[in-house]
């Protein structure tokens, strides 16, 4: 169960204190100010002396003289003394409640544009690589609390954020802004699992984009009926990259280079960029934009994706005669070294952009 910091009982705690404190104070007054001989006449003076005697200083200026006073005084100082140990301990408490709820997500995150991952497991750590290898913010939902510590060791919070929750305590994905991500990645163990959970997370979020990973291809449709943006087959990928190592190699190599992130600058990748309304290339033609990045950035533009009334579209390599506007996104192939440049140029990071 997820802890609240106990203010009220360390609230308490201290109101009870002063209350004893007060009256212990004015006991000791009233017994000490009747002998002729007395140092403790006032609410100050025995103010002074608790102070100087529960912090150890010990002046000695001012000491009680009855013997009702001394036996007054040392249940104050045992009193006080107990009082500190149970409030050091409840302040302890409630700092490691305050750290605990921390490392566990509770804080929340203030991610945008992120993607939101619901499970962790090693499929979901490979694919987080590849997010992180492209400055991607990604926010974990996990309901196993060792997997926080795992997390952590693999990435940065800076980067990767992470939440201990149930998987249907939909309430508690605010904590992963979670109306404010690009993507929902439902990474649960089998399909009927997250097709339920994608049926139950509509009910409580609208307008949220999900991708999930099929064991079995046949479901596509329904996924997409269900309202899954993109369903991916791990099979029907694994099965086709496989074929195509046997009888055709290269294109092999080169098609899992491309959808992995560049980790050198030799590498190529397939990028998507969003052409903002400030864009020089914006009301070109396609084929004018098809030469201009292969002469400035010797990158290849591969198609175009129009956007409008919630829809996209793709253009796989289009006729000349599309024009590039605001919102579409240029899909291009393009190693390390020209991504850097082309974030420049764009002023946007690579990538789907929501919102939009």
């Amino acid at each position: 169960m997820l802890k609240k910091p106990n203010y009220i009982k360390l609230l308490a705690i201290a109101f009870s204190f002063i209350i004893i404190y007060v009256l212990l104070l004015s006991i000791l007054i009233k017994i000490e100010a009747a002998h002729p001989q007395a140092n403790i006449k006032s609410f100050d003076d025995a103010l002074w002396f608790s102070i100087v005697t529960l912090t150890t200083v010990g002046y000695g200026d001012l000491h009680p003289v009855t013997d009702q006073g001394r036996l007054f005084g040392s249940i104050f100082l045992i009193f006080s003394l107990g009082f500190y140990g149970v409030l050091i301990g409840q302040i302890t408490n409630i700092m490691n409640t305050v750290k605990e709820n921390k490392k566990l997500g509770l804080d929340g995150t203030s991610f945008t544009n992120h993607v939101v991952m619901i499970g962790w497991s090693d499929f979901g750590k490979a694919v987080v690589d590849q997010l992180v290898a492209a400055n991607r913010n990604i926010a974990i939902v996990t309901k196993e609390k060792d997997n926080i510590d795992i997390i952590h060791e693999y990435y940065s919070t800076k980067q990767v954020f992470t939440l201990f929750s149930d998987y249907n305590n939909f309430d508690l994905l605010h904590k992963v802004n979670i109306r404010e991500s690009s993507i929902v990645f439902v990474n649960l163990k089998d399909d009927t699992e997250k097709l339920v959970y994608v049926l139950n997370m509509k009910k409580h979020y609208e307008n949220l984009n999900f991708v999930v990973t099929l064991d079995n291809s046949n479901l596509k449709s329904t996924f997409h009926s269900a309202g899954v943006t993109y369903a991916v087959s791990k099979h029907e990928i694994a099965s086709k990259l496989l074929a195509s190592y046997i009888f055709e190699p290269d294109v092999a190599v080169y098609s899992e280079e491309i959808i992995a992130y560049p980790q050198t600058d030799e590498d190529y990748d397939i990028k998507q960029f969003m052409v903002l309304d400030n864009n020089p290339f914006k009301d070109h033609f396609y084929e004018k934009v098809f030469f201009d990045l292969k002469k400035e950035f010797n990158v290849v533009l591969l198609g175009i994706v129009k956007v409008g009334d919630g829809k996209r579209k793709l253009h796989k390599n289009p006729s000349e005669t599309i024009k590039v506007a605001t919102g579409d996104y240029l899909i291009m192939l393009t190693n390390k070294t020209a991504i850097k440049k082309l974030k420049g140029f764009f002023a946007v990071e690579e990538g789907y952009i929501s919102g939009f």
